[in-house]
């Protein structure tokens, strides 16, 4: 009787250890996915001219505001003409505060900068074409010119800016479309090339190996799950990125197509242990079934197991392309890191798991840069969770009749 309240009490000890460890788990996913939203939500309350500087223009001038891609045009030398934006005929002059101090003695200037604001504010009065990128605190109430408004970045030119420059001045620029295009797309690749490979090594471990082979062969291709992906990415650097190069005859071979071959092989496992275990569901009576109606193994093969396992094997290629979106140091070493929106292979890309590790740990907490590579970490997060979800209903599909 002792014993048997003993092993109740550990049977229910046991129970709610176990419920706690769900809802535990539960608990710091959602709080992991709670902050990643937070850090990254405001970035659409962050201006988009560098902390702690303003744009300042002439009093005559009838500019209102600029965007991100018209500044960086501007200071990059590709817009010259107020005219282009929308202004008067006039040549723009870009002016940073030490182009400024160049123009006067120290005298003019002071010895602790204490008659800056005024030398910048008369500068910016005779200058009628003067785009002035100075620091907001040597802009005092006497200032002669005209202090452009600060416009905070708006999704629109986040989700779909055509250019990632976080380190541009005086506006970066964080567009992602190179990055989301440069993501998908290496993992398209990768997809393109495995499934194939995996389909059929699947199919040969299901059905046509022998059991010999098959207990040698299995626990093989499951190791290579487990192999780290920076080794991966150096093999991708010393083979297949030089073959690359010299098979198209290309200047670097650090390409999306040097990607997408790494992250199939990385890739493979995932397909075709799935892929194979579903094959290996298939009922026996359905294969005997078709073999007495006169079907050939390979008929049987391909009318009857690969129909009733399709779940599975769509399941397999769901899981492979979330593997592959969410890799990093591979695809870090090989890409290229190149954030220009691919049209080809053969180009350099930039993914968005690469972005976050190449530039987090030099931006600094609570920046505009910090909080738009937190932005990228919630996408990352969506795109992953959703083909989680599509594979798991992808599961529970019946089987092909």
């Amino acid at each position: 009787m002792f014993r048997k309240k003993k092993n109740k009490f550990f049977e229910i000890l046991i129970e709610w250890m176990l419920r706690l460890s769900g809802s535990a788990t539960t608990i710091i996913i959602l709080l992991i996915s709670i902050f990643l939203f937070t850090e990254g939500w405001g970035l659409f309350k962050s201006s988009t001219v560098e902390k702690g500087y303003v744009l300042c223009i002439n009093k005559e001038n009838k500019i209102k505001n600029l965007t991100p891609e018209q500044i960086k045009e501007i200071f990059d030398g590709n817009i010259t003409s107020w005219k282009e934006v929308g202004g008067d005929d006039i040549p723009i002059e870009p002016m940073r505060m030490d182009e400024v101090i160049g123009m006067f003695s120290e005298e003019e200037i002071g010895s602790d900068f204490e008659h800056l604001p005024e030398r910048l504010s008369d500068v910016t009065a005779e200058h009628k074409g003067i785009l002035g990128f100075f620091p907001e605190q040597f802009i005092d109430i006497k200032f002669k010119g005209k202090v452009l408004p600060a416009e905070t970045i708006s999704p629109k030119d986040y989700f779909g800016g055509k250019e990632w420059f976080p380190t541009a001045t005086p506006a970066a620029q964080f567009g992602i479309l190179p990055l989301l295009l440069g993501t998908l797309w290496v993992s398209l690749g990768a997809i393109l090339l495995a499934l194939p490979f995996g389909l059929a090594v699947a199919i040969y471990l299901a059905e046509l190996a022998n059991p010999t082979v098959r207990k040698i062969l299995k626990p093989v291709i499951e190791l290579l799950a487990g192999i780290p992906s920076v080794v991966y990415g150096f093999f991708g650097l010393i083979v297949i990125v030089p073959m690359i190069r010299n098979v198209f005859n290309l200047p670097v071979g650090e390409t999306a197509l040097a990607g997408s071959i790494v992250l199939a092989i990385m890739a493979l496992p995932t397909i075709i242990t799935v892929a194979e275990d579903s094959m290996r569901n298939t009922p026996l009576a359905m294969k005997e079934s078709s073999l007495a109606l006169g079907a050939t193994h390979w008929q049987t093969i391909y009318h009857v197991i690969i129909p009733y396992a399709s779940s599975g094997i769509m399941a397999a290629v769901v899981l492979g392309i979330g593997r592959a979106i969410g890799e990093t140091m591979a695809v870090l070493m090989v890409t290229g890191n190149a954030a220009v929106i691919p049209h080809t292979f053969t180009e350099p890309v930039r993914t968005i798991p690469a972005t976050i590790a190449a530039e987090l740990g030099e931006a600094s907490v609570g920046s505009v840069q910090y909080q738009a590579l937190f932005m990228l970490g919630a996408i990352l997060f969506i795109l992953t969770l959703i083909i989680s979800i599509w594979a798991e209903v992808i599961r529970k599909e019946p089987h092909a009749e």
